[in-house]
């Protein structure tokens, strides 16, 4: 499981329906899957997500989580964060997961978010997104297991 996490101070996603999540400040975080992941990788990620501290405290050092400020998540699925760009100029995608298992383990990972962080907002798994966002800092990590 591979993720990208952009310290925000707001974000949406927007599909042909329209905005279908949104949040102010936290995090942004584009979720791809890979075969061996289980519940247990996503398990190990929500806590590092949910207590990694890059947001500033009283002291204007990164030292907060976003479960100390009270803050937002925004997931969105991306089988892309899986791309093998090794051979050639078009990428491969064959270390992502297939779209059920990878959906599964997306619902998954969102549900133990909103176990850990008040509010959390989605993307639509599959859909084409269009991602707005405003990136604080910048402070973009990627976490891995």
């Amino acid at each position: 499981m591979r993720l990208v996490v952009q310290r925000v101070d707001n974000a949406s996603v927007t599909t042909e329906k329209g905005v279908i999540g949104k949040i102010d400040k936290g995090f942004l975080v584009l979720l791809g899957v890979t075969h061996s992941d289980t519940k247990e990788t996503a398990d190990f990620l929500v806590k590092k997500l949910c207590n990694l501290r890059v947001f500033k405290d009283e002291n204007d050092k990164m030292n907060l989580s976003v479960k100390d400020i009270d803050g937002e998540l925004l997931i969105v699925s991306q089988f892309t964060l899986y791309a093998d760009c090794k051979k050639g100029n078009r990428p491969s995608f064959v270390d992502s997961a297939n779209p059920e298992y990878a959906n599964e383990l997306y619902e998954y990972f969102v549900e133990k978010c909103r176990s850990e962080v008040k509010k959390v907002e989605t993307g639509e798994f599959g859909a084409h997104m269009d991602v707005s966002l405003l990136n604080s800092g910048p402070v973009t990590i990627i976490l891995e297991k």
